[in-house]
């Protein structure tokens, strides 16, 4: 089982979350992103407080996940994050189906009956791989703020090694983040970090782009 958690941590895993910035190349675009610092920790606790709950729902009722899936889609109001979720969400799906012969989400995405946000649907996906929940809400976490980081990699923001710092650095943050979010349930989940949610709707409006979103 260690080595599955392992497995899904990986970036070698295809989930397409390096496609996406969370808002990040519009931030740097607009000149926003010189503390750097303080975008990566809202984005810790953005996905703390706007996604977690979902991993932990679906984790826990995984027979709630059309439910879940349609409060996420009415909880990400900013199209260009919706997408975002939808497309990572469907990639972690079928990646899963391929891998780990579990199917049952992307036998509903070929169906038609889910539109497969990705925190709801990596919790349930989780919890039919047997990792646990716990498990689940760190590699999430740990997920979300890899992306922010390698995308600042890219993005000419911070080099390698620095953006290894920042993660290392964070260890405790993501411990309480993991042990304040985890326990919400699905309704109360918020946008935490709405300067954020702004740049990331604005990524559409960029002439050109590294990143989907």
């Amino acid at each position: 089982m260690h080595w599955r958690v392992l497995q899904i941590a990986d970036s070698a895993f295809p989930t397409g979350g390096f496609a996406h910035s969370n808002g990040l190349e519009a931030a740097a675009r607009l000149g926003e992103a010189r503390d750097l610092d303080a975008l990566i920790d809202d984005a810790i606790w953005q996905a703390g407080r706007g996604a977690l709950p979902f991993v932990a729902s679906a984790h826990d009722h995984p027979e709630r996940i059309h439910e879940l899936d349609d409060l996420s889609d009415a909880m990400l109001l900013n199209a260009v994050t919706n997408r975002a979720s939808r497309a990572q969400g469907r990639a972690f799906a079928a990646t899963c189906a391929r891998v780990f012969d579990a199917s049952s989400i992307d036998d509903a995405v070929r169906a038609r009956t889910l539109r497969v946000h990705l925190a709801p649907a990596f919790g349930a996906l989780l919890r039919a791989l047997d990792v646990s929940r716990d498990d689940a809400l760190r590699v999430h976490l740990h997920g979300a703020l890899r992306s922010m980081t390698s995308a600042a990699v890219r993005l000419g923001l911070a080099g390698p090694n620095e953006a290894q710092r920042m993660m290392h650095a964070r260890a405790s943050l993501l411990e309480r983040v993991v042990h304040k979010c985890g326990a919400m349930r699905a309704e109360d989940a918020a946008q935490a970090a709405p300067l954020l949610d702004l740049f990331a709707a604005a990524h559409d409006q960029l002439d050109t782009k590294m990143f989907v979103s």
